[in-house]
């Protein structure tokens, strides 16, 4: 497979030319030059020299390409708010997306809490029930060697990829070596379809967010639900929404349909960088985000509403197409576009407004894939049929699916209240009537442990006594009836807890 070096974005295939090389022409950046120079001096940001420097929210060098200026800040009170419905949604995840999907998607365009958008986009995507169906997979893959044409190419652009943020700003460091184990266990998980260097930013994404094998397990159902077939070697898929993406902005815009008709300027000079990296390297990080939040709930029909959005407000009037004279000029307006148009707020406003469904994307889908068969034949590759967001996800998992309802792990002192624990958790008059007949009866002063107190399991499933339970050898105590066994609380029964211990906590 041929790679190309353009140090300028994706290039347009030549007449004939086969698309395999666009493939791989993504990984060079405008970061790209001075990438190398700071990736080469240690294995961490202190070695760096980054320790006196300041880094924003998101984890870039504040003053750097990737960085942001001032943002809408979301106030503290709105945002534990926030926080507090999504653990109760992430709690109770299958209730919600089988009977409040809406209210789901809702939130979602709202903006997922930076504290829980990792669990989040790993629930959404149905990346956490892939990895409780294949324990264990992701280690065996990340302890194969792998393909030695992959690996080489893999290693050439992990330091290209946001090389201002402090995960990757070092060559060597803990961010290149998570993202060379999941695009390396990717090649070994789908040797058919290999490495594409478009898939290096979303893997680096989904790293931000949560730890290596999460990341992995996501990035597989990005590219077999959401994207399939994008980053394949003939690049038939991408070809396709390109056709599709031009003939809905006739109906969107007809001005910038017209100009870039006019023009002839093909929709794989402007649109493969957006919709294979989804925007990563696009728009703002803080856009970049709320785009994602929304593409993980709705699917691609996200992406093509960003895509409309963006050519509508950079070539949809008359005055703008006046200052795009030919193809040049409309190329570096679509390559630098106004600051304006990928604001936060207004991207998003304006991609939530569109009225774009999925049934008028898969109409057109059947339209192109007609006109492709008339001039081109059968496509080369067969990829699976895309699935629109995590509610067709959840709809199409094949059989018997886990629950998502990991073991609770919080652990609360002897007197402490259950947190939103109500009447439920609270024994009922019966037990505690049998309780006072066996306390008297064995002439014990004491009260026993209340019920929600006496036992709290651990994420392994084991029970552990409470700090003011006497030993195994004290027998008096060891002899409690079962009709007065402890009873979890609802809140005990949720899927996961604040104090979780699971890897993916760190990231909260």
């Amino acid at each position: 497979m041929a790679k190309s070096n353009g140090e300028n974005g994706p290039r347009a295939p030549a007449a004939g030319e086969s698309l395999s090389g666009t493939r791989e022409s993504l990984a060079q950046g405008p970061d790209a030059a001075t990438t190398d120079e700071l990736s080469s001096l240690g294995s961490d940001s202190e070695a760096n020299g980054f320790a006196e420097r300041r880094i924003d929210k998101f984890g870039f060098i504040v003053g750097s390409q990737g960085a942001e200026g001032a943002l809408e800040e979301v106030p503290l009170e709105v945002l534990r708010q926030r926080e507090s419905k999504w653990l109760d949604m992430l709690n109770n995840w299958d209730k919600w997306m089988a009977k409040k999907h809406k209210k789901i998607r809702l939130r979602c365009q709202k903006g997922i809490p930076p504290s829980l958008r990792g669990r989040a986009w790993q629930y959404l995507s149905g990346g956490k029930v892939k990895l409780q169906q294949n324990p264990g997979k992701f280690d065996e893959l990340d302890m194969s060697p792998g393909d030695p044409k992959w690996l080489d190419v893999i290693e050439r652009d992990l330091h290209r990829q946001f090389p201002f943020h402090e995960m990757f700003v070092s060559r060597g460091g803990h961010g290149q070596q998570d993202l060379f184990r999941v695009l390396k266990a990717y090649t070994l998980y789908r040797p058919e379809e290999g490495y594409c260097q478009a898939q290096a930013p979303i893997a680096a994404v989904l790293l931000m967010h949560m730890p290596a094998e999460q990341a992995f397990w996501c990035l597989v159902q990005i590219c077999e639900k959401y994207l399939p077939g994008y980053y394949s070697e003939k690049l038939e898929a991408i070809q396709l929404d390109g056709e599709i993406l031009f003939s809905l902005l006739q109906k969107v815009s007809p001005v910038a349909h017209k100009h870039l008709s006019r023009q002839k300027i093909d929709p794989l000079l402007y649109m493969t960088e957006w919709f294979m990296c989804a925007f990563s390297r696009t728009l703002p990080w803080s856009s970049v985000l709320r785009v994602w939040d929304m593409f993980f709930c709705e699917g691609v029909k996200i992406i093509f509403r960003v895509g409309l959005v963006l050519l509508k407000h950079a070539l949809g009037s008359p005055e703008k197409v006046k200052a795009c004279q030919g193809q040049y000029e409309t190329i570096e307006r679509l390559r630098s576009l106004s600051p304006k148009i990928m604001q936060e707020a207004f991207l998003v406003q304006e991609v939530v407004e569109l009225p774009l469904t999925e049934r008028q994307i898969e109409r057109e889908h059947l339209i192109q894939l007609r006109r492709w068969q008339e001039t081109r034949g059968e496509l080369q590759c067969r990829s699976p049929p895309r699935l629109h967001g995590a509610k067709a996800i959840l709809d199409a998992e094949p059989g018997p699916r886990p629950t998502l309802q990991p073991s609770p792990s919080i652990r609360l002192p002897p007197d402490a209240p259950l947190p939103g624990s109500k009447a439920k958790s609270k024994p009922s008059k019966q037990a505690q009537k049998e309780q006072q007949k066996q306390t008297k009866a064995r002439g014990q002063p004491e009260k026993p442990p209340a019920p929600d107190q006496a036992m709290v399991e651990s994420a392994a499933g084991d029970s552990y006594p409470p700090q003011h339970v006497p030993p195994k050898d004290s027998a008096p105590q060891a002899s409690a009836p079962q009709d007065a066994a402890p009873q979890v609380s609802a809140h005990h029964c949720s899927q996961e807890s604040l104090t979780s211990q699971e890897s993916e906590d760190t990231y909260l």
